[in-house]
């Protein structure tokens, strides 16, 4: 295998240094916007039917905290005869506490210490090994890039959302979907709506006309805090962000990108098209110490589409107010909560089977790999990631931004030009009215 890192490396000898340049290594055309406002069909929730003795298939994991640890345990218990067979991350605690953890699944777990990696190249060590699919669970900066490798090496991906942090990174994601749909490869995101029959039913109705032409809607994730890891005096800058990743924008892309990307997401979803322009304003009200790093607490967008129909996109992450994590739809004969409601001409309420969508979206890739039929999800979830992107972009300059000239024109890059343990300054909260749109 290329460049194996094994946990008996020291924190020296495994904080090797890439520049960003090296570790974004190809540039991406300009991507012409008419062929990002395609329609991406829901996915049909059908009898999925595979050999009594599938072939097995052996999967890596590159990031190895709570999200991806419960990522790979989905995986196995999706679908029969999936093993876990190497093992990625930045931090040697991660990895150990990860093991610790994916014990519950017993054989199903083989990760030698041969096939264990640390460090900012772990990436590397797990898609040289013999596996077939990974899963891409790092903080969201890092995605870009992990996709790139992984389609080049051959491999299925499942990936965590979003799919990166701003517009050079989303390019990177499309040419690598592009090039994975080439090579027959699958990619399957994390926004688990779109594997979850109650939505998949109701928004099949929605599509089908049941409320008429959609001019407008209202999606929210409102909720109070999350963790935070405090500083220890012994970590570099660039230790404390990667572990306290939420809280800075380089890595998270803030809470509207990291976490909102789910509900634009279904909107786009229902519209068959991320918007034409973003309008968006929020602030940084209750979470204002150094541990919340220079992220906003709250944001407010107004999205146009193509149609003409405005959606507001509200966000909050402050304890003690009104949670809501919800979307709804306006159309010309009636109304639609996606999950599961419809009123109006046609009024509808699922009562179908309820299942997990954090499993079902690992079963669906993975029947798709045996059919021989992958699934390529990388190009919408791309579109929606943008769609975030553009909304923070729109609130922290306070300019009105189009989905257009953020794919195409805009040059904004997030985070250091190295990784490595060292000084990583932590930009200003951006100002409205004063932070440049780039």
């Amino acid at each position: 295998m290329d460049n194996p890192q094994t946990p008996e490396k020291t924190k020296e000898e495994s904080a090797k240094t890439l520049s960003r340049r090296d570790f974004v290594k190809s540039s991406v055309a300009t991507l012409s916007v008419a062929a990002l406002t395609t329609g991406c069909a829901s996915l049909a929730k059908t009898t999925r039917q595979v050999p009594s003795t599938p072939e097995r298939i052996r999967v890596g994991l590159i990031g190895c905290g709570g999200r991806g640890t419960g990522a790979a345990i989905d995986c196995v218990n999706s679908s029969p005869n999936i093993e876990i067979c190497a093992m990625g991350d930045l931090f040697q605690d991660h990895l150990g506490k990860s093991l610790g953890k994916l014990a519950e699944i017993g054989d199903r777990l083989q990760v030698p210490p041969e096939r264990r990696f640390i460090g900012f190249d772990a990436y590397q060590g797990v898609l040289a090994c013999d596996v077939e699919m990974v899963i891409l669970a790092t903080p969201p900066h890092f995605r870009p890039e992990h996709l790139a490798a992984a389609i080049k090496a051959g491999k299925h991906v499942f990936m965590e959302k979003p799919v990166g942090v701003d517009p050079e990174g989303i390019r990177s994601v499309i040419a690598s979907s592009e090039l994975a749909e080439q090579k027959g490869l699958g990619i399957v995101a994390g926004t688990q709506r779109r594997h979850d029959p109650c939505y998949v039913e109701t928004m099949r109705r929605i599509h089908d006309g049941a409320i008429g032409e959609v001019v407008g809607g209202q999606c929210y994730w409102n909720q109070g805090k999350l963790w935070v890891i405090p500083r220890e005096a012994d970590w570099s800058d660039m230790e404390w962000q990667c572990r306290n990743w939420l809280y800075f924008s380089w890595l998270s892309g803030d809470h509207i990108v990291e976490q909102h990307v789910h509900n634009i997401d279904v909107i786009n979803w229902a519209m068959h098209s991320p918007p034409v322009k973003a309008l968006g304003m929020g602030g940084r009200q209750v979470r204002t110490g150094p541990e919340y790093g220079n992220i906003y607490d709250h944001f407010s967008v107004e999205y146009e589409y193509p149609n003409g129909a405005r959606v507001l996109s509200m966000c909050r992450q402050i304890e003690g107010a009104s949670d809501r994590v919800s979307e709804h739809l306006v159309g010309t004969r009636g109304t639609a909560d996606p999950n599961g409601r419809i009123d109006g001409k046609k009024p509808f309420k699922y009562s179908g089977e309820g299942i997990n969508p954090y499993v079902q979206e690992h079963a669906d890739l993975i029947a798709s790999i045996r059919r021989g039929r992958p699934l390529n999800e990388g190009r919408r979830i791309a579109e929606s990631t943008l769609t975030a992107i553009m909304g923070r972009m729109s609130a922290y300059t306070g300019r009105e931004v189009s989905f257009r000239w953020v794919l195409n024109s805009s040059q904004l890059r997030l985070g250091p030009e190295r990784y490595e343990f060292g000084d990583v300054p932590v930009e200003p909260v951006p100002q409205p009215g004063t932070t440049p749109l780039v």
